[in-house]
């Protein structure tokens, strides 16, 4: 049985929950445009890009949202330096920011400092939606329920399990329905970095993913594999 748009686990129901995805370094002005393009036909939810990108062009009448990283891809930058690219990003047109967190914090336990970060991004953007990163490969299960914790303090709207440019890994199951069970439906789960195929998706939104990172969007949907590094 062919599945409907109304079915949950249907391509074109997939495709409302993915950040179309361009961050290569090598990424050019016309790469994004191609990307926004791709994103309209495909219908997905919003394009991820870097802030250099910005702005973008959005076709009239289109509901594609604009999401821009911060802090991007190590985390290691200052919590004003991020605040500056988040809210210079909202000026820019992006709804939504993804912000990276310092994973040496979390690792050694500075619980507090990463809420204090993800907090200041917070207050340079409360309209837009904020997203933090936790890279929850290179994190314990204990640091990664105290990082979703500190989120849902400092006031965030989703938490995002990986850049995916961290060695260790992208997004598994396991993260996923951890972060899920912390956040409660308090805040939503964003699982990025090897979501590749139709199945890898099913399986993130079946753990508890309300939002997938996905730079290989047309193959995924189409029953492919994203080769993609994101």
């Amino acid at each position: 049985m062919t599945a409907s748009a109304a079915d949950p686990s249907s391509p074109a129901s997939i495709a409302r929950l993915i950040d179309h995805t361009l961050l290569k370094p090598e990424a050019t002005p016309a790469d994004v445009t191609a990307l926004v393009a791709e994103a309209v036909a495909l219908d997905t939810y919003s394009v991820c890009v870097s802030p250099s990108m910005l702005p973008l062009e959005i076709p009239a009448g289109s509901e594609l949202k604009v999401a821009v990283v911060a802090g991007f891809p190590s985390g290691k930058h200052t919590s004003a330096i991020k605040a500056a690219e988040a809210a210079g990003a909202v000026l820019q047109g992006a709804d939504e920011i993804d912000m990276v967190i310092d994973v040496g914090a979390a690792r050694s336990g500075a619980y507090e400092a990463v809420a204090a970060d993800i907090a200041a991004v917070r207050a340079a953007v409360p309209a837009a939606v904020l997203k933090v990163i936790i890279e929850s490969a290179a994190l314990s299960d204990e640091a990664i329920v105290a990082v979703c914790q500190a989120a849902v303090t400092a006031g965030a709207d989703f938490v995002k399990t990986s850049t995916g440019f961290h060695p260790s890994g992208g997004a598994t199951e396991h993260a996923v329905a951890l972060m899920a069970q912390t956040v409660d439906g308090r805040l939503g789960v964003k699982a990025s970095g090897g979501v590749r195929t139709l199945e890898d998706a099913r399986r993130m939104i079946a753990a508890g993913a309300t939002r997938l990172g996905v730079s290989g969007s047309r193959a995924l949907l189409e029953g492919g594999q994203d080769k993609g590094q994101y």
